[in-house]
């Protein structure tokens, strides 16, 4: 649950209350760039703020770091039983397993946008 009393910094000069946010959406398409990332709803607000922030960033800032952990965790323990039940087979699949681990370590890396102060 968000913290109702905490401010939540999206970037741009903005600040939205974190028990008001009630939709965050990635920027996927041609009007992501220049620091348009993520567009996140708030609650009183008609239209979407557009966010310099990174979706997993906001939720991170809103207390929602257990959000965050469950899907990373449920897919590492994929993984695990995967490779456990191919090296039982006998037959492995590293360029399949090797996807999920990536994908798994992107997943946890933080971005260097992530890091910078300004």
């Amino acid at each position: 649950m968000a913290d109702g009393n905490r401010m939540v910094f999206l970037g741009f000069g903005k600040y939205a209350r974190a028990d008001k946010i009630y939709a965050i959406e990635p920027i996927r398409d041609d009007r992501r760039g220049h620091g348009r990332r993520t567009l996140v709803w708030v609650e009183g607000v008609a239209e979407p703020i557009v966010a310099s922030r990174t979706e997993r960033t906001i939720l991170a800032d809103m207390g929602e770091d257990s959000a965050l952990r469950k899907p990373l965790l449920d897919d590492a323990i994929d993984l695990a039983e995967r490779l456990a039940e191919q090296s039982q087979s006998g037959k492995v699949d590293l360029a399949d397993l090797g996807r999920r681990a990536r994908r798994l370590l992107e997943a946890t890396a933080r971005t260097d946008d992530d890091n910078k102060l300004f």
